[in-house]
């Protein structure tokens, strides 16, 4: 007989394991060889017992004790526990108890057995919007491919369309009950019914169209209205577009997933737009009149005197509309860029030379600060 592995090494659990972890390394093994859901695996009862032992010796105080102070001689004669039957349990319910104790969802991720009527799936759509579209609304026309009910049958499932008689295996659950011994016990288990496969129906002469599923794939067009003002990523929600529910359970809902197109000239934040804007020396210098765009379309806007690169203008009621409140909107602000002239020519460059030589400190008050600054700065370096 070969030398047993150590308890901890079989689990993958370190030595100073508490309780939960042990709890759940031996959980985890106890899902993944238990003989019931690996048949077709010539190891799997092997496995599972050497984790049963692991698992009954590890969870106990005293027999850990005694195996952590003198190994396998210590518990012998008291790890397993033999073929332990004589008492039933639902293997299920284990598995969910204690999974659903770690966030990890029940045996094989969902509890089996019929719930009843299920409501329909929700599906997703993603819409595209030009920029234009978002702010001020549209109405576009989708298509989407879902499953819905059959026409023909109108959900049945039947050739003629009535409603298929109540499975006699099954009794309309669509799950039968099996009772097998295993390691832990005479287990119930759940499954599938094969003669109703499931539905709970016994359909014997299926519809040519569907098959007897009761369901099809189709192509459905739809007409969306986008309100004025929405903004990145929020959904629209449009009721009973989704797939159909069982049993008569209701429709799921089709969701809408907005994303806009990036503007060359505008962007936003909420309902404000932004922009900016070029504007020349003798502009800003003099305050003169200059067209900046909105979203509405061009308009004029006088400078103050002297407006500096930077400065933000603020347009009032010019931004993206609100959603359902036509009348309020945000505001448009408008970043002034100053541009310096380029490729002047002889006589531009002499005005412009006589122009800064009738300059003084006072037309330069940034200027007249910083070199200020710099004064103070080189006294101080010379102290």
């Amino acid at each position: 007989m070969s030398a047993k592995r150590d308890y901890y090494e079989v689990l993958g659990v370190p030595k100073d394991a508490d309780e939960n972890q042990i709890k759940r390394a031996f959980w985890k093994l106890a899902k993944k060889y238990h003989p019931d859901v690996n048949q077709d695996d010539p190891d799997a009862e092997k496995n599972f017992k050497e984790a049963n032992e692991a698992y009954e010796v590890l969870s106990d105080k005293e027999k850990r004790q005694r195996y952590d102070q003198f190994g396998h001689a210590g518990v012998d004669g008291q790890g397993f526990a033999g073929d332990g039957f004589g008492f039933d349990i639902n293997l299920e319910d284990i598995f969910n108890s204690i999974f659903g104790d770690f966030g990890m969802g029940g045996f094989g991720g969902r509890t089996s057995g019929r719930q009843g009527s299920i409501p329909g799936a929700n599906l997703r759509y993603r819409m595209n919007l030009d920029f234009m579209e978002a702010a001020f609304g549209t109405e576009r026309e989708i298509k989407i491919r879902k499953e819905d009910l059959c026409t023909r049958c109108h959900g049945n499932g039947t050739a003629d369309g009535s409603e298929a008689p109540i499975c006699e295996t099954c009794h309309g659950s669509g799950q039968v009950m099996g009772v097998q011994r295993t390691m832990f016990g005479q287990v119930r288990t759940n499954q599938t019914c094969p003669t109703c496969h499931g539905s709970g129906k016994k359909i014997t002469d299926p519809c040519s169209v569907c098959k007897g599923t009761g369901r099809k794939m189709i192509n459905k067009k739809l007409s969306v209205k986008i309100p004025a003002g929405i903004n990145e990523r929020e959904m629209l929600t449009l009721s009973g577009e989704g797939e159909p529910g069982t049993q008569g359970a209701p429709y799921g809902d089709l969701y809408v997933e907005i994303h806009i197109k990036p503007h060359p000239i505008f962007s936003r934040q909420g309902n404000t737009t932004f922009c900016t804007v070029p504007v020349t020396f003798a502009q800003a210098a003099l305050g003169l009149e200059i067209t900046v765009p909105t979203i509405d379309g061009s308009e004029t806007y006088k400078l103050k005197t002297g407006t500096q690169p930077g400065d933000i203008i603020t347009i009032r009621n010019k931004g993206i509309p609100y959603i359902n409140r036509p009348n309020l909107r945000g505001d448009h602000k408008l970043q002034v860029e100053l541009e310096v002239p380029q490729n002047l020519n002889k006589e531009q460059s002499e005005l412009l030379e006589k122009f800064e030589a009738s300059m003084n400190e006072d037309n330069y008050k940034k200027r007249k600060g910083f070199l200020n600054k710099l004064k103070n700065l080189f006294k101080d370096a010379e102290r």
